[in-house]
Parts: C-alpha cells; sequence; structure tokens
C-alpha cells in the first residue's frame, strides 16, 4: 500500500482538489466512486474538506473560487518556496491567480495558468504534507495535460519546475516528465472530444464499474473502458461537467 506522509519533492505533482457548484452532492457522488470518507470542513478554511482512504488523505473537495467558473479538478505541484516558483511562472509567461496564499499551518498555495491558459496550482506544504496514499484503488495513480502546442508548454514546465521529457515511443508528441529517474506524469496533444489542461486519473478495482457507477449518477462517458499496456482505461465527466480519467 503506497504511502507518504512528509512533504513531497519539488515538482511532484502532489495534491489535486475538486471545485464543486454543489459541494454536498459531489461527496456523495464520488464517495460511491471511490469509497471516500470526508474529514474537515470548518468554516474558517471555507468548508474546505479532506477526502480519505483507510485513513489517509487522498484528495480535497470544495467550494468552487471562481463561482463563475466550470466545476473540476486542480493538479498541485510540490514547491519548496512559492515564492520563487511565481518569479519563474512569470519568467517562463505565465500568469499567477492567486498569489501565495497562507492556509492556516497547513501551508501555502498558489493557483496560475500556463501560457497556453492550462490551470494548476502550487504547494509548499506546512502541517499538510499532500496526497498520503495513492497508486491503489480510491487514490491518485496519474496527472496529465492535453495542450495545444507541446513544445512551448514542455518549455514552460521545465523552466518552472526543472522537467526532463521522455518522449512515449508510438505516442508522440505525448511525453512523460520527471526531475529524477522516476516519471511523474505526462503531457501531450489535445485530442478531440476529450478534456483540455491537466487531469486527474484515480486507481480504481474495476474500470467497467466505475464507469457504470458515472453513469448511473448523471455522468457521462467521453472515452470508453478500453485496454492499454497500462491497464483498462476510461475517461468520464461528473454529472457537473468535471472530467477525470479511472485505471484499472
Amino acid at each position: 500500500m503506497p504511502t507518504r506522509d512528509t512533504a513531497w519533492p519539488a515538482g511532484t505533482p502532489c495534491w489535486i482538489d475538486y471545485g464543486a457548484s454543489d459541494l454536498d452532492a459531489a461527496k456523495e457522488f464520488y464517495a460511491e466512486l471511490l469509497a471516500w470518507r470526508y474529514t474537515g470542513g470548518e468554516a474558517e478554511f471555507g468548508g474546505y474538506l479532506n477526502a480519505e482512504k483507510d485513513g489517509r488523505q487522498v484528495a480535497g473537495l470544495g467550494p468552487r473560487m471562481d463561482e463563475a467558473g466550470q466545476p473540476g479538478w486542480t493538479t498541485y505541484f510540490a514547491t519548496d518556496d512559492a515564492d520563487a516558483s511565481v518569479a519563474r511562472i512569470r519568467k517562463a509567461g505565465g500568469t499567477v491567480l492567486v498569489e501565495p496564499m497562507e492556509i492556516g499551518p497547513m501551508g501555502r498555495m498558489v493557483v496560475a495558468l500556463d501560457p497556453q491558459g492550462s490551470l494548476f496550482g502550487l504547494w509548499q506544504a506546512g502541517q499538510h504534507t499532500g496526497v498520503q496514499r495513492f497508486n491503489e484503488p480510491g487514490s491518485l495513480v496519474w496527472n496529465e495535460a492535453a495542450v495545444g502546442d507541446t513544445d512551448a508548454a514542455q518549455t514552460f514546465y521545465s523552466a518552472v519546475f526543472g522537467f526532463e521529457w521522455d518522449p512515449m515511443e508510438g505516442m508522440a508528441p505525448y511525453a512523460t516528465f520527471r526531475t529524477g529517474d522516476r516519471p511523474l506524469g505526462g503531457l501531450g496533444a489535445v485530442q478531440p472530444g476529450l478534456p483540455t489542461g491537466w487531469t486527474v486519473c484515480f486507481a480504481v478495482e474495476s474500470t467497467d464499474g466505475a464507469v457504470a457507477t458515472v453513469e448511473s449518477r448523471g455522468g457521462k462517458v467521453l472515452h470508453p473502458a478500453e485496454d492499454t499496456e497500462f491497464g483498462r482505461f476510461a475517461v468520464v465527466e461528473d454529472p457537473w461537467g468535471g472530467s477525470f480519467s479511472v485505471m484499472e
């Protein structure tokens, strides 16, 4: 059971959260789909919840910060110095939407856009170190982005996080990124009918079962379940338009 209780290395996708239009309904949907339980919700943190699997935090849910925005998932990258990361984002042509913000003793948060408009966040850990359980059913297994200009995106994220890129054979222009010797996520071209920008993938015990649950609760299938060399995979959308993937 892969777990971690300390801060993630800089550049690692370390946390994900969901901005909900109907927080109670979203809680119920993801609890049924991924067997989550919730802690938190205090008013001082805006009702923000930690989703847990087997007692370890795996994701966050809260009200949308931008009430006019689309409900959906945000990927946060670990940083040791939020201010320095913000400076690199601006220098590389990105836009900072939320300046480094203290979240009590939990840590510091930033929200930004890359030059192509893809939303992402930064997390400088305090007491909240990010994802504690991963790569098993009900938890995060992968983060990737779909962009219009893959070369430009690689240049931007390398400047901000120091990523190195490894093309995937037979999947050009898709490439994985890393800061050491382990792939941390992927980046590829926009595909018709599929989500753009950063998306999250959850491990599940049964992809077909997860797809059936999504559809039964009013969600949609954007890419039908199919077998790949990495596992059985599908892209879905929750009832409020938030997209994500599932992988068995």
